[in-house]
């Protein structure tokens, strides 16, 4: 039997590029009352090794898997200090050998709310405290359990997340984030399956998850350019290993460790309001994973709905 490997789950698109937009559920940027940020990534990811359990493996019977993502997002301030945040990426997934075909379509769309919680001056900088609720849920009807050309998980998800940052007044900043993400169950097209033990169901139950990020970064050229060094874990709180001879599920216990750059520019006087962004990402170690390289390009417009009273 051919091996495959999970690459494609909303969250894990959403980890991988944490700091794809103007703004993400990750971050401490927060658009004011009545303003609107409406921003557009491509991320290209390829992988030819994975993990099968934490033994890396060449992948030679697909080949190059490639997965093409176009993530469209808007981000509104309902206040200065609360802001919502909609996402919902379209993938397309194909590789260069074996005989099956990858797809294309809307994979899930999230919805999240980020608070401002705290903002305090401390020492020489200034240090903000916020939280993020995040749901997330398909967009159709795809096929869960199609690995590793499968659009995403197919199941809801709900995530809370904890952010810390401490900016000093010359523009360098630390920022550290964790969240824990609770999953549902995804429905297969078969109804039996083995997840250390026999299940005989069409629903397999989608293991819950511990993210964790670290971001160094700096603006400069007074707030034009932001620049940044990231690193992102994913620890998944059950599930199985792929078994020898077998192919993945969405059942299996998913681990990651990525490192990455991020570069973002926004123009403030010839086209005041547009940013435009860059960014490349590695999966370094894994555990049910592809090994991807990411590479992303992006813009932003940001602007005013109406004044504040």
């Amino acid at each position: 039997m051919k091996k495959y490997l999970l690459l494609s789950l909303f969250t894990l698109s959403l980890l991988v590029s944490n700091s794809l937009l103007a703004q993400s559920p990750s971050d401490e940027i927060l658009m004011k009352k009545y303003e609107l940020c409406v921003a557009v990534t491509y991320d290209l990811g390829e992988w030819n090794q994975y993990w099968e359990g934490t033994y890396l493996r060449g992948n030679e019977n697909i080949g190059v898997l490639t997965r093409n993502m176009v993530m469209p997002m808007v981000a509104a301030g309902i206040t200065d200090k609360l802001n919502v945040l909609i996402a919902t990426p379209y993938v397309k997934t194909k590789s260069t050998g074996g005989q099956l075909a990858g797809v294309e379509g809307f994979q899930d769309i999230s919805i999240a709310l980020k608070y401002e919680i705290l903002k305090k001056e401390i020492g020489k900088g200034k240090l903000a405290l916020l939280g993020t609720a995040a749901f997330a849920t398909p967009m159709s009807n795809y096929l869960s359990d199609y690995m590793p050309y499968s659009l995403g998980l197919g199941t809801n998800e709900i995530t809370l997340r904890a952010i810390v940052h401490y900016q000093l007044d010359k523009g360098m900043y630390a920022r550290v984030a964790g969240a824990h993400l609770w999953r549902g169950q995804t429905e297969v097209e078969r109804d039996y399956y083995y997840n250390n033990g026999s299940y005989y169901s069409t629903f397999m139950d989608v293991p819950n998850a511990w993210n964790y990020q670290a971001t160094i970064g700096t603006w400069l050229f007074n707030y034009a350019l932001r620049l940044e060094a990231n690193y992102t874990a994913l620890k998944s709180t059950s599930g199985d290993d792929i078994r020898a001879y077998n192919a993945p599920q969405p059942t299996n216990k998913m681990e990651m460790t990525s490192v990455g750059f991020f570069a973002q520019y926004y123009f403030k006087k010839k086209i005041k309001g547009l940013g435009v962004l860059g960014y490349y990402n590695q999966v370094i170690d894994g555990r049910n994973i592809g090994k991807s390289t990411n590479l992303g390009i992006g813009a932003t417009y940001q602007f005013k709905v109406k004044n504040s009273q």
